[in-house]
């Protein structure tokens, strides 16, 4: 369920919960005071500050419940809680006009992965797109950084991952696209054939 929540049509439905509402007691406001009863209003100001305090408290009840549970989804916390194993392959990866040099294109699904990008010549995104077309991930690969830009990712399910530069980087921006091979771990190969691991 959260999962779906966090998604791009998650994050559209979480809008719309809490607009619809507001919307409503807006329009039935605005109908109110200028079509049925345009007369200066008589509700007591402390029920007016009451109805304002429980609508104040439910939105930052939402808001708040909403950051916490997304913390999980976030990059740096992944990549955190990804680094404390000690099967992460590593990917090291270099960007130049129009193209990726990627030290690895196969890799485990289950297993975390350690992208270290640099740039050789101009700003570069490096996006990872699940098989079905979501995006994974991007990295913005700059160039003259020190250190590499570095992000840890799980790959899930096997399949053909496709990679695109997101920052234009010139002319030939549009051909700048690379694949990644996830396949079944060896583990889970064998589960799924029903031996033991």
């Amino acid at each position: 369920m959260l999962d779906f929540l966090f998604s791009g049509w998650g994050a559209f439905w979480m809008t719309l919960f809490m607009l619809v509402p507001f919307a409503a007691v807006f329009y039935y406001i605005l109908r109110r005071k200028s079509i049925v009863d345009p007369t200066p209003e008589s509700t007591a100001r402390a029920k007016i500050s009451g109805v304002e305090v429980g609508w104040l408290a439910l939105v930052l009840m939402v808001f708040a419940g909403v950051n916490l549970a997304s913390l999980k989804y976030m990059p740096t916390l992944r990549t955190a809680h990804a680094a404390m194993r000690t099967d992460i392959q590593s990917v090291d990866l270099t960007a130049t006009s129009w193209s990726y040099d990627i030290s690895s294109r196969e890799l485990q699904a289950g297993k975390p992965v350690r992208f270290s990008g640099r740039s050789n010549d101009t700003m570069h995104g490096f996006a990872v797109y699940h098989p079905d077309g979501r995006i994974l991930f991007t990295m913005m690969l700059m160039p003259g950084l020190k250190d590499p830009t570095s992000l840890i990712h799980t790959f899930e399910e096997p399949g053909t991952y496709k990679v695109r530069c997101l920052e234009y980087c010139g002319v030939a921006h549009h051909t700048m696209r690379d694949e990644l091979v996830v396949v079944a771990s060896e583990g889970s190969a064998k589960l799924a054939k029903g031996d033991t691991p």
